[in-house]
């Protein structure tokens, strides 16, 4: 492992590298843990980032001196939370460049993200000078980033090796444990573009990792939310059109992973709710930026904030961006029309 305090090659830029933001919460250890090791099975560089601000009242100050002295204390907190990380690395054979960023955490993550390979940051974090890695930044940054970025929930840590992160005092032990991980790879789809851009990368996730593919789609339950719908819904043709659709779906993704094992699911019941009970038990949840809405849910929007907020495994968000093997297809059956 590079120990030294280095900016990293390229005059600083990420160059298809992981980068994971820290803050010296056990979410974003969790999170380092994870980077960690998704670096070493991909053989990709690790940047750690952590990123601090002076506060307004002392960069405002009238006294400059003040404001020189907050932001020497400032920055010696976040070098100690960045030092803090990499006692965590040590004896991993990595390639790290730690980096401390002046600015916004979530701003910072997204400049790093133009360059990176994935991103990976903590459900939540400690907020303060050194920055949060949740509200703004696992809120923001899986939405607008250019790459995908991996949520890691501090739960996690049991996986991991390190179940001590996030227990609460006094919470009874056998409670505290996970579930059980199966080895499986799972995607939400929901019929939009965004979501087959989401289930190539899962595919993609699931050939690298040696593992099957498990593509869910949910119908949410229709209750007096919805007292818009201009006529009764047959659910029963519904679940038929969409059960139709998903085959073909799963046809077209094989057709581009051959090696992969994919099965489809067509769940009852809300589109967030079925993908965090899904991420408590699988190896990694996919999901996309955003979807149609609608009857079958949307991914990110509600439904992948939901899962952001509450999943009880690894998410990795993928973002829309463009592909050409969503040309072919229509080719394989019907699709869920797109919106003008």
């Amino acid at each position: 492992m590079s120990s030294e305090n280095t900016e990293g090659p390229e005059h600083g830029l990420v160059r298809h590298g992981i980068v994971v933001g820290v803050d010296g919460s056990d979410q974003s250890t969790c999170a380092l843990l994870w980077a960690a090791r998704e670096a070493g099975r991909r053989s990709a560089p690790l940047y750690v980032v952590t990123a601090y601000t002076v506060p307004v009242f002392a960069a405002s100050s009238m006294d400059a001196g003040y404001a020189t002295v907050d932001d020497e204390v400032i920055r010696e907190s976040a070098r100690a939370v960045l030092d803090e990380a990499l006692s965590r690395l040590e004896g991993m054979a990595l390639e790290v460049y730690p980096r401390i960023e002046t600015g916004d955490a979530a701003g910072v993550l997204l400049d790093l993200s133009e360059e990176a390979e994935l991103m990976v940051v903590g459900s939540r974090g400690r907020g303060g000078f050194v920055g949060r890695l949740l509200g703004s930044v696992s809120s923001a940054l899986p939405a607008h980033a250019k790459c995908p970025t991996a949520v890691i929930p501090v739960r996690t840590g049991a996986r991991l090796g390190h179940p001590e992160l996030g227990r609460k005092p006094g919470r009874d032990r056998d409670r505290n444990a996970p579930a059980a991980v199966e080895p499986v790879v799972v995607v939400g789809v929901d019929g939009s573009e965004q979501a087959r851009t989401a289930s190539l990368a899962a595919a993609e996730e699931a050939r690298s990792r040696g593992l099957p593919l498990r593509v869910i789609c949910s119908v949410a339950p229709f209750n007096g939310s919805l007292a818009w719908v201009p006529a009764p819904v047959d659910r029963k043709a519904l679940h038929a059109d969409l059960a139709v659709q998903l085959a073909a779906g799963r046809d077209w993704l094989q057709s581009h992973y051959p090696d992969v094992v994919i099965t489809v699911d067509l769940v009852d019941g809300p589109p967030a709710e079925v993908l965090i009970e899904a991420s408590a038990t699988s190896e990694l949840l996919v999901v996309g930026t955003r979807g149609r809405g609608g009857f079958a849910g949307m991914l990110l929007g509600s439904t992948s904030q939901g899962v952001l907020h509450h999943a009880r495994g690894p998410v990795l968000v993928v973002p829309d961006r463009a592909d050409p093997r969503l040309e072919d297809r229509s080719s394989f059956g019907p699709m869920v029309p797109q919106a003008g």
